[in-house]
């Protein structure tokens, strides 16, 4: 019987919510062609995140080690590659996160295996549907090499439920490569602030609060939401790159996203689109964001985010 292995994201022993994503992709994916599942978490501190990923009743493989104790694509993607020999694995499935994008496509060639990226959904036993054009074409490719790598948008596969009873974890007993590069240092962006990718709200501002952030933080802090912002606002140098949302930047889909000053380009809609609830807030009535909203208020920002604060305050 065929393998699929969903290689894990952690960060710190604790697994990243959008390798759930890649096992939901995995578990279809096994549904159209009979395979097993396994998973595979690798760096320093892996074990403590292979245990979480065996919560969900698939055995799961702990690369650990002080080789792979920084996220080096070289040594990664070797392991990676290494285990998924060994397991016979026809499938290898991870996260379209920076790190599975910086990852998958070394795995890919170490394999000999074809790579279907950034997919929305599971089609058929080698067919999957991926975004062209920001979203705005919805292509089927095939894959038709014997060993396949797919790399999933996490905003499209629910994280499913744990299982009854966890699958066993072992050591994967891989070697890290001699790397040609080395880590040199992680400059962490701290913040009170849940992870953008990682939290429920997310309030983002755009072109029209001028710079001027505070309406935005201020509302972002009552709701205990990320704070996001259009590439026009990180172009302008106003908010730093990593708030980014959208086909250049990160792809979101909380349960409420509120976007402010936000005119609603298609590279912006490209990453938030999937959000379950998108509130919008612009002084332009025709502005193309309220063409995907599910509410939408026509009102200077400026004064309707203290006034929104405000309320919420009450409610608390």
């Amino acid at each position: 019987m065929a393998t699929i292995l969903v290689v894990g994201e952690q960060a710190s022993g604790h697994l990243k919510k959008a390798t759930l994503s890649a096992l939901a992709a995995a578990q279809q994916l096994a549904q159209k062609t009979g395979g097993q599942l396994a998973g595979l978490v690798i760096g320093a501190s892996a074990g403590q995140a292979a245990q979480e990923l065996s919560a969900y009743g698939i055995p799961v493989h702990g690369g650990e080690g002080a080789s792979f104790e920084h996220a080096l694509p070289e040594t990664h993607s070797a392991a990676a590659a290494e285990v998924a020999k060994k397991v016979g694995a026809s499938e290898v499935v991870i996260a379209a996160t920076a790190y599975g994008k910086d990852v998958a496509p070394r795995v890919a060639a170490k394999l000999g295996a074809g790579l279907a990226s950034d997919v929305l959904a599971i089609a058929g036993p080698n067919q999957f549907k991926r975004a062209m054009w920001a979203g705005n074409a919805i292509a089927t490719v095939e894959v038709t090499t014997n060993v396949k790598v797919v790399t999933v948008r996490a905003t499209e596969f629910a994280a499913p439920q744990k299982a009854q009873s966890k699958g066993p974890v072992t050591p994967a007993q891989v070697a890290a490569p001699q790397a040609k590069t080395r880590f040199l240092e992680f400059n962490e962006v701290k913040s009170a602030r849940p992870e953008l990718t990682e939290a429920r709200v997310v309030v983002s501002g755009g072109r029209g609060t001028k710079g001027d952030f505070k309406p935005v933080e201020q509302l972002a802090d009552v709701l205990g939401a990320a704070v996001g912002a259009s590439r026009a606002v990180v172009d302008a140098g106003w908010q730093p790159n990593d708030l980014q949302v959208g086909q250049t930047g990160k792809v979101v889909a909380p349960q409420l996203y509120i976007a402010v000053g936000i005119s609603g380009a298609i590279q912006h809609l490209a990453g938030m689109k999937g959000s379950k609830t998108i509130v919008a807030i612009n002084k332009d009535a025709e502005a193309p964001i309220f063409q995907v909203a599910d509410y939408g208020l026509v009102a200077d920002l400026f004064k309707a985010l203290p006034e929104m604060a405000e309320a919420v305050k009450k409610l608390q």
